[in-house]
């Protein structure tokens, strides 16, 4: 096994995790609790952490008595497989016991307690996913490949592909959302070979679980080369039969980018859908969306009535001005379909306006930006536009304008994390 180190995370140094972290010491040892999975890799990464996760040795009953002791907050969120979520200042941390699988069917795992740090690491998905750090920050990288898969983008099968999927066939979804959000160069050809020839166990599983790994994979800054592969390995077919071009998502991902707009998960979704309100009512019954989706899909792929999407055209030199608010359906969310502005002869055109999402496609040396290029280089796309030129409007979400200044503790890698909203509260 490979020690290192990434020292204090600011995460790590939040009086509430020092708390958490503090009370299963108490009860167990030091070192019998380690940060694991996302929170590690991410930070390796130079990425926001969103969640932390902590495995230990400690049995759930343990980790209960000790977050009782601490006077903290214990909640019982899957005792059956060794998880326990403590809330600290009603931050929640997902404490679950170091596990082995007994047996498994590919939808759920009947699993045994262990101490072994390596059979826990076994049977994570992910290489860069089984990677733990301990209070002091010292890091364990079990499968001796974590960290560098970390480092250089790759998500690779902890083991053999067909062997992680065969225990879980969701995994295959959790590939290509994996490849999404942290992939960079070439995927692993021996994953994308299994989920390949495994492609058809994924059909018609759990849709709640189906249609969170979509959502979060539609949610990448660029999700279109995660699922061109799951194009061409047969898996989108596989679970999405009547998605037949990805045309009309190149368009729409290809504009949020090149107009700062937020990512749009639920039109994304959309324009994966052939313009038949059927048809987005059988997807919305196949992933059990809520009722409120359902009528947003439905109206997004309808023919009338039809939604303007512009949220600002050029104003004086130097300047952005917005489009009139009668140009927005009052109460919308997020974006429909783009028509021509010549129903509205009084507003100017801008360019690339007037497209449907279908022809709405950017040349290729203008796609495929992060957040990072939106935000670094939107100064240079937008001329001189200063803090306070880009406005809300109805059912745009507002972006932070450009020139202001990131909020203390904003922003990516160790320097940039925030803590996580507190549970039950909602941040506007």
């Amino acid at each position: 096994m490979q020690t290192q180190t990434i020292g204090k995370a600011p995460w790590m140094e939040w009086p509430e995790t020092k708390a958490v972290i503090a009370a299963l010491e108490a009860k167990g040892r030091p070192g019998c609790a380690r940060f694991v999975g996302g929170c590690v890799r991410n930070t390796l990464m130079g990425k926001p952490v969103d969640d932390i996760d902590i495995a230990t040795t400690l049995t759930p009953d343990q980790v209960i008595e000790a977050l009782g002791e601490a006077g903290l907050k214990a909640i019982p969120t899957g005792v059956d497989h060794g998880t326990v979520t403590a809330v600290a200042k009603k931050i929640p941390f997902e404490i679950t016991t170091l596990r082995r699988d007994v047996s498994t069917d590919g939808r759920r795992a009947v699993v045994a307690f262990t101490h072994a740090w390596e059979e826990d690491a076994q049977r994570r998905d992910f290489r860069f996913n089984a990677l733990y750090v301990d209070g002091e920050g010292r890091l364990y990288d079990p499968t001796g490949h974590g960290v560098q898969d970390a480092k250089d983008g790759k998500v690779v099968f902890v083991g053999e592909p067909m062997t992680r999927i065969r225990e879980d066939y969701l995994r295959i979804l959790r590939f290509f959302r994996f490849q999404a959000w942290y992939g960079k160069g070439e995927p692993d050809q021996k994953a994308l070979a299994a989920c390949k020839a495994l492609k058809g166990l994924v059909s018609g599983r759990a849709a709640e679980r189906t249609q969170k790994e979509i959502l979060k994979l539609l949610a990448a800054d660029d999700p279109r080369p995660a699922l061109r592969l799951m194009a061409a390995t047969g898996v989108l077919a596989a679970i999405l039969p009547f998605v037949k071009s990805l045309a009309r998502l190149d368009g729409l991902v290809a504009i949020e980018t090149e107009q700062l707009f937020e990512n749009d998960v639920e039109l994304r979704l959309a324009a994966l859908i052939p313009d038949d309100v059927a048809l987005a009512r059988e997807l919305a019954e196949r992933l059990r969306l809520s009722n409120a989706l359902k009528e947003r899909l439905a109206e997004a792929v309808g023919t009338s009535p039809r939604i303007v999407s512009w949220m600002t055209a050029r104003g004086p030199p130097g300047r952005l001005r917005p489009w009139p608010a009668h140009l927005h359906r009052p109460g919308e969310a997020g974006l429909g379909r783009l028509d021509p502005p010549g129903h509205h002869p009084a507003v100017a055109r801008p360019a690339g306006a007037g497209r449907d999402l279908g022809s709405a496609v950017l040349p290729a040396d203008r796609r495929g930006s992060d957040a990072r290029r939106r935000r670094q280089g939107a100064a240079g796309r937008r001329g001189d536009a200063r803090g306070g030129d880009l406005v809300d409007r109805p059912g745009l979400h507002r972006r932070q304008a450009v020139g202001d200044r990131a909020p203390e503790g904003g922003g990516p890698g160790h320097g940039g994390l925030t803590k996580p909203p507190p549970v039950g509260e909602v941040i506007a």
